[in-house]
């Protein structure tokens, strides 16, 4: 096509019509602009094409972690307020010097040792800021409460760390009062003492304030699932 217009203007300017040369030297750098703005948004087309379904990706990617992560923060938290309710019902038993159920008490003492402990996939928001997918994300809302999640992950893990340096404390005490295969008590006095009331309402303490925390990141988790949903619709 260009070359059809360059012999048109060359007969033109043989000719002597100067006007007519001009004007389709002008198509002619309109049809060179025309095509290159034309392949600049193919390629804009594409790229953004690419970028738009390495975001899908992304966020495909990281819908399955959350639900893994919800998955196994359900599990630990059924485990976790599980113990809890024992937790009391020993302070309630301590309390009332109830020794006839001596039995049950001796099997809560033993589960003083036991603590859930969630582990998590991996920290996804600073996996997201360090690889550079940050950059992917449109959404401005997502990547927020990916940041927020990330946080209340490692408060969750400070509260486990807690928790653990509180087991390791009463390991001690629990092995000298009651039989850890079988829960028999070998020390009923010292297990109906203040000491042990102690243990157990640090035990609920700790045992709560993790289901609080459990809780939390489920209810975090579903947000950013709904909105990860909406983006991949």
């Amino acid at each position: 096509m260009i070359k059809f217009f360059r012999k048109i203007r060359q007969e033109y300017l043989n000719k002597g019509k100067t006007h007519k040369y001009f004007q389709y030297a002008i198509g002619e750098i309109l049809l060179v602009v025309i095509g290159i703005l034309i392949a600049l948004s193919i390629n804009n087309w594409n790229e953004s094409r690419l970028l738009r379904k390495a975001e899908m990706n992304f966020y495909r990617n990281t819908k399955q972690q959350l639900l893994d992560d919800a998955n196994n923060i359900a599990s630990e938290l059924r485990f976790n307020t599980k113990y809890s309710e024992q937790f009391k019902y020993a302070i309630q038993l301590i309390q009332s010097k109830n020794k006839g159920e001596i039995d049950s008490l001796g099997k809560i003492v033993v589960n003083l040792i036991d603590y859930s402990d969630f582990d998590g996939q991996g920290n996804i928001y600073e996996t997201m800021v360090n690889s550079g997918n940050i950059k992917l994300l449109k959404n401005e809302v997502i990547i927020e409460k990916l940041r927020r999640l990330e946080e209340t992950y490692f408060y969750l893990n400070r509260m486990e760390a807690i928790h653990l340096d509180a087991v390791m404390l009463m390991i001690p005490d629990v092995i000298q009062t009651a039989q850890l295969s079988t829960g028999i008590v070998e020390n009923v006095d010292d297990l109906y003492g203040f000491m042990f009331e102690n243990r157990f309402v640090l035990a609920v303490k700790l045992t709560s304030e993790k289901d609080e925390v459990y809780n939390r990141i489920i209810e975090e988790i579903d947000a950013i699932v709904q909105l990860i949903d909406s983006e991949l619709k």
